[in-house]
């Protein structure tokens, strides 16, 4: 038996101002969130963005086409309910950050990640007020405690639509110092994304090419740029 699937049957999807932001409408009602809570996005562009892909719907509705709709509504049935426990999740990741754990060898490697990952870590104490340490290998060593507190502050400060696209980003790449990098476009969303697969990028051009983990990246990768971009349109 096949899955339903719900059908188009509007005519017109809409941007439209409504109370505390901007909604979309398809021929004049109001879209909801799976949970039934009223669609209501920070910015007009974002507004824009999810009429766009409820307007490119056919016959069949393809939720899995609809990123920003998706994304939105995390914002509102997950993010926001659970505030303060997403938050600590992500501001977790400050204490074993990827950016912090080099390798040991080779030394083409090595150099790899210093040039990647150096600039990086100095953006992170000087924007953030956030110095971290590296360590060699992946035993875990704590980070100083004023800098993971420096770090969560940057994270509590988020709206729910800023720490929903946050989350993504840190958990896609592994460090919160690339995801906050992400969000505040100090270097472009594609540069940031290689610079957190520079250990898998070695090792492919090391063992070869994988078909299937190719295909897993690329889609974590398209997943990063679209968190990327919802940010970007939360701030619009």
């Amino acid at each position: 038996m096949s899955a339903w699937a719900p059908r188009r049957f509007w005519t017109e999807a809409r941007a439209e101002p409504a109370p505390g932001g901007y909604t979309v409408t398809l021929d004049g009602r109001s879209v909801k969130t799976p949970a039934k809570a009223a669609l209501v996005v920070p910015t007009l562009a974002l507004a824009e963005a999810i009429a766009a892909e409820w307007q490119a719907q056919e016959q069949v509705v393809d939720p899995q086409a609809m990123p920003f709709t998706r994304s939105a509504n995390s914002a509102i049935d997950k993010v926001a309910p659970q505030f303060a426990e997403v938050a600590e999740i992500v501001a977790a990741y400050g204490d074993s950050d990827l950016l912090c754990y080099r390798a040991e060898a080779p030394a083409s490697l090595v150099a790899q990640q210093a040039a990647a990952w150096d600039p990086l870590l100095a953006w992170s104490a000087e924007v953030l007020g956030a110095p971290l340490a590296t360590r060699a290998g992946i035993r875990h060593e704590s980070q100083p405690a004023d800098s993971l507190a420096a770090l969560a502050r940057a994270v509590g400060a988020q709206s729910p639509f800023e720490l929903t696209a946050l989350h993504d980003l840190v958990a896609l790449s592994g460090s919160l110092v690339i995801g906050l990098a992400a969000q505040r476009a100090a270097w472009p969303a594609e540069a940031l994304w290689q610079a957190s697969r520079i250990d898998e990028t070695f090792q492919r051009a090391l063992w070869g090419r994988d078909e299937e983990a190719e295909a897993a990246e690329a889609a974590a990768r398209a997943a990063f740029l679209h968190a990327a971009r919802f940010h970007a349109l939360c701030l619009a």
